[in-house]
């Protein structure tokens, strides 16, 4: 039976919950938010001798961290060399760097930190559909194996066991990339963030952020917190127009789908050994494995309201891709959003004396928020811009236009997109 509610949860026990904020506090820093970056950030300051309020809305992992399509990819969306385009080869050459470095730490913290988090760390497979796409391949391969990366292109008979399709005939492999169950992921942060003293507050929405004398109060429905610093951890889940970082994305839903758990000798075909993987599409398709053994696709676009052209889009990519497993019995189904820039490039800001915040991770939310959050927190010790992967940026630069009117046409051309692709005008 299909149920509207994400499989994540479902697959770890003993979950954490934590009180919401009672009363006025004091820290010397406040983050916002409680998934990758914010708990990141605060696990890093924690262990450097910070006292540290984590502040959440809702509760840990209700948000894009718990959501997510699990990935534990490298680099960008965009290309290094477009990065060097927009960012300057300098900048650009440092980014590219530090997030080719951001699945190992995703690792090395999953394991320093005792979670689990349903890993693999076989590596994620880049797929080319089409000419075009393997051209898109072959591109990246020439980029990142330029610089180092240990990544192989998969041609012919290697291509279709890996990816276990005769449908894809040129994949990329990244070897540095793995998945995750993503919500084990961030209630694992979660945890080891409290047993290093960490205050965590669930529902607890903030309302404002106001200078305090040299200090900033960080104002709730329920209290407040004084702070010397604050970090805004909220990315494409940012809510309230008292922040202006909002208006720096607009954003892009993403859709899951998981079947029941599959067995036998045609499932075990598919992704044989455990990468995570998506396609070159236009509008792209993500395929993946859970610990059980469930197919999980995944694309742009939300389905509420029209949840019979997303399943429909589902089964015909199965049969695309995996013609002999027949009808697949689906299971869960369910979206998350992510903030999204048209350029693919992530921003971070110091929009006063003592805040920072991030935004735009375009759909790499769990290296990309690990690192940032690391970074975040070594800033605020050394006061080393530096050291930050990038450079700050300005909110007023950065604001997008029309940002809502934005994602209502991106939902609606991505709709009829996945419905050309089910009556096969599309391919």
């Amino acid at each position: 039976m299909l149920k509207n509610q994400i499989l994540w949860s479902t697959l770890v026990d003993n979950a954490p919950s934590f009180a919401g904020l009672q009363g006025d506090v004091n820290a010397d820093v406040c983050v916002i938010g409680g998934g990758f970056t914010g708990l990141s950030s605060a696990i890093h300051l924690a262990e450097a001798g910070y006292r540290v309020v984590l502040l959440e809305s809702a509760q840990i992992g209700a948000g894009g961290s718990g959501r997510n399509v699990g990935l534990v990819n490298a680099g960008t969306w965009a290309q290094p060399d477009d990065l060097n385009k927009y960012l300057g080869e300098q900048v650009g050459e440092k980014l590219t760097t530090a997030l080719g470095g951001a699945p190992k730490l995703v690792f090395d913290t999953i394991d320093r930190l005792g979670i689990d988090a349903q890993d693999t760390r076989t590596g994620n497979l880049h797929m080319g559909h089409n000419a075009e796409g393997e051209a898109d391949v072959d591109s990246r391969y020439a980029q990142l194996s330029r610089r180092g990366a240990d990544v192989e292109v998969l041609i012919g008979q290697k291509c279709h066991e890996y990816c276990g399709t005769t449908s894809i005939n040129k994949a990329l492999l990244d070897k540095r990339a793995g998945t995750v169950n993503p919500y084990a992921y961030v209630t694992g942060l979660a945890k080891a963030a409290q047993r290093l003293g960490v205050k965590i507050c669930e529902n607890t929405a903030v309302n404002a952020v106001v200078k305090s004398n040299t200090q900033w109060c960080v104002q709730t429905a329920q209290g407040s917190v004084t702070a010397d610093k604050v970090i805004l951890a909220t990315n494409a889940y940012t809510q309230g127009e008292w922040t202006e970082i909002l208006k720096t994305i607009y954003f892009v839903k993403y859709y899951q789908i998981a079947s029941e758990p599959l067995t036998g000798d045609v499932a075990d075909r598919i992704l044989p050994h455990k990468n995570g993987s998506w396609d070159t599409r236009l509008a792209l398709s993500s395929i993946r494995r859970d610990k059980d053994g469930r197919l999980l696709l995944g694309t742009v676009g939300s389905y509420e309201g029209k949840e019979s052209i997303y399943v429909s889009w589902a089964n015909t990519m199965s049969k695309k891709y995996f013609p002999d497993l027949g009808q697949v019995n689906w299971q869960y189904q369910w979206t998350g959003q992510f903030g999204f820039t048209s350029d693919h490039i992530m921003r971070i800001f110091e929009p006063a004396p003592g805040i920072l915040a991030a935004t735009a991770y375009n759909g790499r939310g769990i290296t990309t928020g690990t690192l940032i959050g690391k970074a975040f927190a070594q800033y605020l010790q050394d006061d080393q811009r530096d050291n930050l992967p990038l450079p700050f940026n300005e909110i007023e630069e950065c604001k997008v236009s029309y940002r809502n009117a934005r994602a209502m046409f991106y939902d609606c051309s991505i709709a009829l997109y996945h419905a050309g692709q089910c009556m096969k005008i599309i391919t």
